[in-house]
Formats: structure tokens, sequence, C-alpha cells
């Protein structure tokens, strides 16, 4: 025991510098994901065949290729086209376009969820597509949306160590890197779990107090 604590002094600030890596793809990871899926979500729900096609085949896709060959592609195939992106870059936009997809049928679903009445309710007052999304539907998909934009959130802070397979210096790399060169795995990965589940506490409290605060009564 004392061997665990005086090791866990020497590698907490290694990897603690890995998990604010870790924090850091995942908010801009979380960003794009919702923004782009909530986009994803509107073009299927627009009722225009053309939007909702594109919207679906991408959706499609993306959730059938692997997270770790999107990022090895995005990270080592890109730059054959002139595009080049930093391992951090190359993390978050491809964590965030996987989880796109995700947020997108969330969001779908939660769209869809929405009575129809009200819709026509709304639009015999005279509002347009525009005020009938702001002030009707959203609201409402808001609601039903939260438990599983909470759990979608939770999974992608945890699936942030896939970005270490492209170099990314997040916390599963500093952990391999630890591991590596010191030979004490049950340290290092037992420092990694306990890290990784301090992270996730704060998310779990944060989405079953939106759920209460704004979900369905």
């Amino acid at each position: 025991m004392m061997n665990f604590l005086t090791d866990a002094q020497a590698y907490l600030p290694i990897l603690l510098r890995g998990a604010a890596t870790t924090v850091g793809i995942a908010f801009c990871a979380l960003v794009i994901a919702t923004l782009f899926g909530l986009v994803l979500a509107l073009m299927r729900y627009s009722g225009n065949p053309i939007l909702s096609w594109t919207s679906r085949s991408f959706v499609n896709v993306v959730r059938g290729i692997p997270i770790l060959v999107q990022l090895f592609y995005i990270y080592f195939v890109l730059p054959d086209w002139g595009i080049d992106l930093t391992a951090f870059q190359a993390g978050a936009i491809g964590l965030g376009l996987a989880y796109s997809c995700y947020m997108a049928e969330n969001f779908r679903a939660g769209l869809e969820a929405v009575e129809d009445g009200q819709i026509e309710a709304a639009q015999s007052i005279g509002m347009g597509w525009g005020m009938t999304m702001r002030r009707v539907i959203l609201p409402q998909a808001f609601r039903t949306v939260l438990p599983p934009y909470g759990n979608t959130m939770i999974m992608l802070l945890k699936d942030t160590s896939q970005a270490s397979v492209i170099t990314v210096a997040e916390m599963t790399f500093q952990a391999k890197m630890l591991a590596a060169s010191t030979f004490e795995n049950l340290t290092v990965y037992t420092l990694v779990a306990g890290l990784y589940l301090t992270l996730s506490v704060p998310l779990f409290i944060l989405a079953s107090w939106l759920e209460r605060r704004f979900g369905k009564k």
C-alpha cells in the first residue's frame, strides 16, 4: 500500500496533464457532435427528400465505420489531400463527427415525439416553420432528448481514450507510456480508472440534475 501511494504521487502529475487533454478533447468533440447532430436531425425532419436522404446516408455511413478507422483516416489520409491537422484536432473532429450521428438520432427521436396536433395548432395561428421549431417543437424535444444526451456525453468522455492511437497525449496515452517505462501496470491503470471515474461522476450528477430540472414531469 505504501508503495502504491508513493508511486501514485510520482505518476499523478503526468496523468493529470493527460486528464486535462482528455477534458479538452471531450469538450470540443461534444460541441461538434451537438451542433452537427442537431443539423442532421433537422435535415431529416425537414420533410425535404434531398436533405432527409443526405442526412440519413451520412448517419448510416459514419455509424458503419469504427471510430478508430475514422480517426486513422482523418489523421493519416487527409494530409494526402492537403488537409493537415494536429493529433488533437483530428481526435476532436473524428470523435465529434462519429458522435454527431448518435446525437442526430437522439434529436430526431425528440423531434418526432412532439404531437402533430401542436404543430398544426402553431401553424393555424400563423407561425412559420422556423418559429414553430423555436417556440413549439425544440423546447419539447429538448426534454425528451435529455436522458439519452447525458448518456451519450458520458460515453464520449470515455471514448476519448481511442484518440491515443493517433498520439493524442490524453490520459490513456500517458498511462501507456508510464506503464511501458515503469512496468507498474497495476498502479498506473488503477489510477487511470480512478481518474476516469472522477471525471465521469460530475457528468452523472449534471445529467441527473438536468433531467430533474428540465425533463418531462
